[in-house]
């Protein structure tokens, strides 16, 4: 357990960026929770509303919604990213996406209650969430840029010259559903790129 809150501890220093605030990062993590959930279990479910805002230690986090039957997955959170449904976590009603465990998590949690108290009365977390959300917009510019302006090979190219490790953990189909492909497209752009 200790070795988890140090890789805990280390991300959010990583993420705050300001050595000034390092001796409120005490009162952070005294305020998450550990839990393990294993594959196949919700984070949140379409229609509840969402307990909890998380950083995920280990595993991932499928976000999908689901057209016209059809699953289609908006979000992976990655082992070192934080998550939630947080339009459903910040003002209590029910979420719009299910997020599902596809690969054992551990995960740290915090409840709005703590939540809300840690951005109030602490200046390195206000400072974390800041840094994190902008960092996300930037994120998700970036994602929708890329839907509209490039190919569904350039998409995966560029996946992999970004971030490779994500192809060895995640299931051929969450990642073409991600990515805006078809499962038989991304075969053969897998093929003739690799």
């Amino acid at each position: 357990m200790e070795e988890s809150q140090e890789k805990f501890v280390s991300y959010l220093k990583c993420v705050i960026n300001d050595v000034q605030l390092e001796e409120f990062l005490s009162e952070i993590t005294s305020s998450f929770q550990y839990i393990r959930l294993k594959k196949n279990a919700y984070f949140v479910k379409e229609g509840s509303v969402c307990q909890y805002f998380c950083f995920v230690e280990s595993g991932i986090l499928q976000h999908s919604i689901d057209v016209l039957g059809e699953e289609k997955t908006t979000y992976l959170a990655l082992k070192n990213t934080c998550t939630s449904a947080l339009k459903s976590f910040m003002y209590g009603i029910p979420s719009r996406k299910n997020i599902k465990v596809i690969s054992d998590c551990k995960l740290w949690v915090i409840n709005l209650e703590a939540f809300n108290h840690l951005i109030k009365e602490n200046e390195a977390f206000s400072r974390f969430y800041y840094n994190l959300i902008e960092n996300q917009i930037f994120l998700i510019d970036d994602y929708r840029i890329d839907l509209l302006t490039l190919t569904p090979e350039e998409r995966y190219r560029k996946l992999l010259l970004n971030d490779s490790k994500i192809l060895q953990q995640v299931p051929l189909h969450y990642l073409a559903s991600f990515l805006g492909i078809s499962s038989r497209h991304m075969s053969r752009i897998r093929k003739n790129v690799n």
